[in-house]
């Protein structure tokens, strides 16, 4: 393989890997922020040992997701320097802010309420979580506005004199229809990774013999509490997803033609049809059968029975006429690989629906507090924190495969974007050295949640974590 491809799977792997961890802190960090919240309102001392519990495998997941997103910020410089010298107007001003302003609440306010508890008033520490979550939503936003301007780039002009795309309309960015559609898509399926997060884990407890009795109710409740956040968060997610699809049709018609292997238009007053599992011949251009439901992805591509959907060849010849004469877009091929966008498609649709069908049997499993005594539930947990997990990685590699050959759609092809001094070699040592790291910490997220998870949640303290109760006696440990 040469430069091109290794950096493209060094970039794949690190991102994916990445973003295991982003949404599980979005939406984990809501649901110990309402913990907590319960837990003001009620005293009920359980929603106190489940917002530290809770909390403590928050922590966890946080810092290994801080250090595997830094990995991706050197990538820009190391692999992909003509894409940063070309987009660098154009992305600093969203990446800048993220970083001062939406990192800045996060890592701040989460060690405000890590190192905060009964050492400032309970309103105060509770504000610091929900700050937390705030800036996790901050983040998101302003990351998406990044990528949703290399899936339809607007608010900028291309000078040919500096080969740089420069910002003309800042608002344009922020509110690119990519990513008033994405933004919420993928805040669902964070509240789908959040939940099913703390259903895996309350069930497993629920269901072995060494959990003690009391503490059994505690996490039925907090595995009822994951459950419905699964829920919801699938009906977010398929809802939003109906919308991006139809946005992603008039943005980018090709990754909607790949994702059903559509190399034909479909007929004018014929609707196209989406296929639950094909089989073809190994180049993926012949269906020799398929099952499908007939005028689906019309309506998923259009939002009508009988809508017209773009097919891969006559698309093909479209951005041949349209591109051939400009340097940074003119490619031979502008087909995506068809069996991963078809594939991966499928597989994030697939996953979540499994994860959410889980969801729905562990609330019904535990209606009327019946008890979890069958030897599967063990394997169930694992397996409903792993399908959104999964859910999310397929979608973004569909989300970014799809868009292939570009880098900037329609603006810039990814053979552009790669550093042009950059050797085989050079980036085969790193990729071979961060997927070594990855597997360290791989390793040691893995430990220590199965630690950590495993000990299950500390006893309710006894002493008052109201500040105005302490002694004035003892040690003073906090001050600005």
């Amino acid at each position: 393989m040469d430069a091109l491809d290794l950096a493209r799977w060094q970039f794949g792997i690190t991102t994916v890997y990445h973003f295991f961890f982003v949404p599980i802190t979005i939406g984990l960090s809501l649901i110990v922020a309402i913990m907590q919240t319960r837990w003001l309102k009620t005293r009920n001392p359980e929603w106190l040992r489940l917002t530290k519990f809770f909390g403590k495998l928050f922590t966890i997941n946080f810092v290994l997701g801080l250090v595997t997103g830094i990995v991706q910020e050197f990538q820009f410089g190391m692999n992909w320097s003509d894409y940063s010298r070309f987009v660098g107007d154009i992305f600093g001003a969203p990446l800048a802010i993220e970083a001062l302003l939406a990192f800045f609440l996060e890592s701040t306010f989460l060690g405000l309420w890590i190192f905060g508890w009964g050492r400032i008033p309970e309103r105060l520490h509770l504000s610091a979580i929900w700050i937390v979550h705030i800036g996790t939503l901050i983040s998101s936003y302003f990351i998406l506005t990044a990528n949703s301007f290399m899936q339809n780039p607007v608010g900028y002009r291309n000078n040919p004199e500096t080969g740089r795309a420069e910002l003309t309309d800042f608002v344009a960015v922020l509110t690119n229809k990519v990513q008033l559609i994405t933004f919420p898509h993928v805040i669902a399926a964070a509240w789908m990774s959040g939940g099913a997060f703390v259903l895996g884990i309350a069930v497993w407890h629920v269901w072995r013999n060494a959990t003690p009795s009391d503490d059994k109710a505690m996490y039925r409740r907090a595995a009822r509490m994951g459950a419905v956040f699964v829920l919801v968060g699938g009906i977010g997610t398929a809802i939003t997803g109906d919308f991006q699809g139809k946005v992603m049709t008039e943005v980018q018609p090709m990754k909607m033609a790949a994702a059903e292997a559509l190399y034909e238009t479909s007929p004018e007053g014929e609707g196209a049809a989406f296929s639950i599992i094909t089989i073809g011949t190994p180049d993926g251009q012949t269906e020799k059968w398929a099952l499908t439901v007939p005028d689906l992805l019309s309506f998923l591509a259009t939002g009508t029975l009988d809508g017209e959907v773009q097919g891969i060849n006559d698309l093909q010849q479209e951005y041949e006429l349209a591109y051939s004469d400009q340097a940074l877009t003119a490619a031979d091929n502008y087909r995506p690989i068809i069996p991963v966008t078809y594939w991966t498609f499928r597989w994030m649709m697939g996953t979540g629906a499994v994860a959410a069908g889980l969801a729905a049997l562990a609330l019904w499993a535990m209606r009327k507090d019946r008890p979890l005594t069958h030897r599967a539930w063990p394997w169930i947990a694992v397996a409903v924190v792993l399908m959104p997990m999964a859910a999310n990685s397929f979608g973004w590699i569909f989300t970014e495969m799809g868009r292939q050959p570009w880098l900037v759609f329609g603006v810039m092809t990814t053979a552009t974007g790669v550093s042009p001094g950059t050797t085989a070699w050079e980036v085969g040592i790193s990729l071979a050295a961060f997927t070594l790291l990855y597997s360290v910490l791989a390793y040691i997220e893995v430990k220590l949640i199965l630690r950590y998870g495993r000990a299950g949640a500390e006893p309710a303290p006894t002493e008052s974590l109201d500040p105005s109760e302490r002694s004035d006696d003892e040690p003073f440990v906090f001050s600005y």
